[in-house]
């Protein structure tokens, strides 16, 4: 019981120390890395919301889709909030209202445009923390060793190897820290990324399927008018281009 109750205060002192050590920019790393983390947590939230890794309903939709059955297909998409499926309904509500081709497309590419950088929002901000962290970390490493070189000067010939030593390694703690905070952070953000470059690749293949069905789709043959009515006349004339009674009469 004692030993859980002194866990956080232990950590408490640990990053008081920390701080002690590494001055206000080792403050300035820490800020940064709860940031990275709250941004991570929350882009986790919105594509677990958004369901951006589901695609089972893509296959279900080009179905009907090929089945022309248009209002299943887009009914087999209408409770799914992934962005795949809102440009689909985009795209075959287009075609069925027999929009102009260039124009569904557009309108299609112009609603997963808008879907795909709401997912993007504040990845910048993620950028910014993994490639500044590390250079935050050398400038304190810079400025720690321009204090303890400093020191040593003052201290002339009565130099202590035990001071060069512990303020070489706190100099150098300001770097680790920077580190510590780049690297998970440049590695969320790349596997963010990747999803949403898999989400953009699916989608295309999505209203590619979508167009070149339409496209492709056999048009209804056409009527012959003209041999429905050589047929009704011939039938008329008994099958020899003669009336059927004088036809009969023939016979």
């Amino acid at each position: 019981m004692s030993t859980d109750a002194g866990l956080p205060n232990s950590i408490v002192d640990n990053l008081l120390r920390l701080i002690d050590l590494g001055g206000p920019i080792v403050v300035v790393l820490l800020l940064m890395s709860i940031l990275a983390l709250a941004i991570v947590l929350l882009k986790l939230w919105q594509f677990a919301g958004m369901r951006v890794r589901r695609r089972r309903f893509i296959e279900l939709a080009l179905d009907q889709w090929r089945g022309q059955h248009a209002d299943a297909a887009q009914q087999a998409l209408a409770g799914e909030r992934n962005p795949i499926a809102q440009t689909m309904v985009v795209a075959m509500r287009g075609i069925n209202a027999g929009m102009d081709d260039a124009l569904v497309r557009e309108e299609a590419a112009r609603v997963g445009a808008r879907h795909l950088s709401a997912l993007r929002s504040y990845f910048r901000a993620l950028e910014v923390i993994g490639s500044l962290a590390p250079l935050l970390g050398l400038l304190g490493t810079v400025l720690g060793m321009i204090t303890v070189f400093s020191e040593l000067a003052d201290a002339g010939s009565a130099v202590d190897p035990a001071l060069l030593s512990g303020g070489i390694w706190e100099a150098l703690l300001t770097t680790a820290v920077g580190l510590i905070v780049a690297v998970p952070t440049v590695l969320a953000l790349n596997w963010l990324e990747r999803i949403l470059e898999r989400l953009h690749e699916d989608m295309q293949d999505a209203l590619t399927q979508v167009f070149t069905h339409y496209q492709m789709a056999p048009a209804p043959a056409p009527v012959d008018t003209v041999g429905d009515s050589t047929a009704k006349r011939t039938a008329a004339h008994g099958g020899n281009g003669m009336p059927a009674r004088a036809a009969r009469y023939a016979n």
